[in-house]
Formats: C-alpha cells, structure tokens, sequence
C-alpha cells in the first residue's frame, strides 16, 4: 500500500509558466528542439525526453530568479555553442567566476550555464 501513496515511482510533470503561447512554442520547439506533442488555447505540451513539460498560460508571468527548468547534458562546451549559435544568450552573473562561454564549475566539479526563455524563466544546462 506504501507504494500506491507515494510519488517516488510516478512520472514527473514539469511545468513553465508563459503569457505567449505562441512565442513559448516558437523558442522551445523551433530554438531548444522539444517536440510538440499537443496545444490548445490553455497550454503546449512537450516532449522532454520522456518528461512531459506542460508550458501554461497565465496573465503574468513571476519569474523566479532561480532555475525552474534544466537539462543535464553530456558535452556542455558543445551545448552552450549550439544554444548561442540559436541566439541564445547565456547569462553571466557578478561574483561567480565564469568561463569564456558563461560556464561556472561548482565546488564539486558539476559544470552548469544558465539561459532564460522569452518570458524570463531561467534555465539552464549541466554537465555533471
């Protein structure tokens, strides 16, 4: 019965909130490559890898300055090359020592850059 209550084996839904659907499914299908698996006048739903990011319409959007949304990636030199050559921006941030590309190595050895969508969500990519 523990199982059965518990959320530990249950799929993960993400979601991103935006105040134009149709700038969010340009930048997340066309710009970061998620595919579009439905949309109606509420919400887009995408495929991200098996975890289904639901981007939903609201009236205003209150970004959080922290990562709501990140993607581990094998190689991040080469994802941070391919994101900024889809003109996507990777932002630096004051006191945080940052390479060339905008990668910070954290204590441990992870390596992350962060990138915020359209409606200034941030997100961000990590090489672990």
């Amino acid at each position: 019965m523990k199982s059965m209550s518990m959320l530990g084996s249950r799929k993960l839904v993400a979601f991103i909130a935006t105040r134009d659907l149709g700038r969010a499914k340009a930048y997340y299908r066309d710009t970061l490559g998620l595919s579009l698996i439905s949309e109606d006048e509420f919400a887009l739903v995408f495929d991200a890898a098996g975890t289904m990011l639901r981007i939903t319409r609201v009236q205003e959007v209150a970004a959080a300055e922290y990562t709501v949304l990140g993607w581990q990636v094998p190689d991040i030199v080469r994802m941070a090359k391919n994101l900024q050559k889809a003109h996507v921006s990777l932002q630096r941030y004051p006191g945080m020592p940052q390479d060339e590309l905008g990668i910070w190595t954290s204590p441990r050895g992870a390596r992350v850059a962060w990138f915020k969508d359209p409606d200034g969500n941030t997100l961000s990519i990590t090489q672990f």
